[in-house]
């Protein structure tokens, strides 16, 4: 029996929006609230060798009696953005909580000895900014323009020790990530006014798609289970958890946050 704790029974107008939401930390945190009565939308981008097996598991989703919708579209674009700023005024709906799960960025070195290697361009740089950061400011400020934001709703985001520490073709992406914590920062401050938090997930090494994408993520795997001091990998599902209960009225005042979700891997 599902727990309508966030008054989303059928018929009601709250939601969580997930952009970058079709897999990973992103879907396994909408199974997770949507099993806690919070109505579902997720923006995302699926082949469509996968959209059959995404669209089945929607499905399951709606089982719970929560609505769930999605849009395979590109976040990155400002027509994306209005298209569901539309959807959520003509369904006259609030969000409780904006998720920015989107993984898309550039994983080449800086240099190689290989002069034939592809290295990192200054665009590259740009282009995962873009995606992996600046896009969770234009989205945040796109609805609170809007007034979609409901009392007490929550701006969350993941992020990565990666932010702080280098990793081998991680540079784009690890100065991305250093950017989305600095926005996350200023929106908590700035949007405080509207009573509306912002915070950092920083989740532990988690075996998904797109850790698999980083060139050497065998090698990232085998040093978290030889740092974690409880000997296994973070889980989508461990993630979810969090983002479940940073949206609960007991956490209203955690606000500006980089908070880790790894079992202490970050201890080491």
């Amino acid at each position: 029996m599902v727990n309508f704790e966030f008054n989303a029974a059928p018929g009601s107008n709250s939601w969580a929006l997930i952009l970058g939401g079709s897999s990973g930390l992103g879907f396994a945190s909408a199974k997770k609230l949507a099993q806690h009565g919070l109505n579902i939308c997720i923006v995302h981008r699926t082949r469509r060798s996968k959209l059959v097996e995404f669209e089945a598991e929607c499905d399951i989703l709606r089982e719970t009696g929560v609505q769930v919708i999605s849009f395979n579209k590109d976040a990155l674009q400002e027509q994306t953005r209005a298209e569901l700023i539309t959807f959520f005024t003509e369904k006259q709906a609030t969000l409780k909580l904006l998720l920015h799960s989107i993984a898309k960025g550039n994983l080449k070195p800086i240099y190689s000895a290989n002069a034939s290697a592809a290295t990192l361009k200054g665009n590259d740089f740009m282009l995962t900014a873009e995606a992996m950061a600046v896009s969770l400011y234009d989205w945040a400020n796109a609805f609170a323009k809007a007034s979609l934001f409901e009392k007490n709703a929550s701006i969350l985001t993941f992020t990565s020790e990666g932010s702080t520490k280098p990793l081998p073709n991680y540079a784009a992406v690890s100065m991305a990530k250093a950017a989305l914590e600095a926005i996350v920062r200023s929106l908590a401050y700035e949007f405080a006014p509207l009573q509306i938090t912002a915070n950092c997930i920083q989740a532990g090494v988690t075996n998904t798609e797109s850790l698999q994408l980083i060139p050497g993520s065998e090698i990232l795997i085998e040093q978290a289970l030889a740092r974690n001091p409880q000997k296994r990998l973070t889980t989508p599902e461990d993630v979810a958890n969090v983002v479940y209960l940073l949206i609960k009225p007991e956490a209203n005042w955690i606000n500006g946050a980089v908070i880790p979700v790894d079992g202490g891997e970050h201890l080491r």
